[in-house]
């Protein structure tokens, strides 16, 4: 414990410690992804960088979500700034991953179980606790909607040509810019 402490504050003067995180990742990546042809690794390193972003992009809506209806409707913000549809179908989804008890991962967080989709629908039914943020319903709706068809596209391991990544990235960029990340 002293030692990871002590490790911390080398690290955040920008001094190394221990082994080089970054190498040993790419050096699992390269291991898993040896047996594969070599056409198909060099599309999915592609494609990692799409999955990275939109990973964040979209932990970082659930985050803004959170944080603004938090802030706004205080312990109950999930009763009362989250349609009860959208309620209803994440509690069931986190009641089906409880049971599947040889699934790892984060079960406890309700918003997770929320649909990509859905997270627009919880922006809009609070218009008012986000209209600072965020132009338009319009705008919201639009963007969210094609991040979902590209998300979507995605999750079934297709690839995206190289205009796809550029116009995801600008519409990541635009909405960073507009809440402020």
């Amino acid at each position: 414990m002293m030692f990871e402490a002590e490790a911390e504050r080398f690290r955040d003067a920008g001094i190394r410690v221990g082994a080089d995180q970054v190498e040993a990742e790419r050096r699992l990546l390269e291991e898993v992804l040896a047996p594969f042809p070599v056409e198909l690794r060099a599309q999915s390193l592609r494609m990692t960088r799409l999955y990275a972003l939109l990973y964040c992009f979209e932990n970082s809506v659930r985050q803004l979500i959170r944080e603004r209806l938090e802030e706004k409707h205080g312990v109950d913000w999930w009763e009362n700034g989250v349609p009860k549809g959208v309620r209803d179908l994440a509690s069931s989804r986190q009641q089906t991953a409880l049971s599947n008890t040889w699934l790892e991962g984060e079960k406890g967080d309700l918003l997770q179980f929320v649909d990509f989709g859905d997270l627009s629908k919880i922006v809009l039914n609070s218009w008012d606790d986000f209209s600072d943020l965020i132009p338009s319903q319009h705008w919201m709706k639009q963007r969210m909607d094609e991040l979902e068809q590209t998300r979507n596209f995605m999750a079934h391991s297709r690839l995206l040509s190289a205009t796809e990544f550029q116009r995801i990235e600008s519409y990541v960029r635009d909405w960073n810019k507009q809440v402020g990340v």
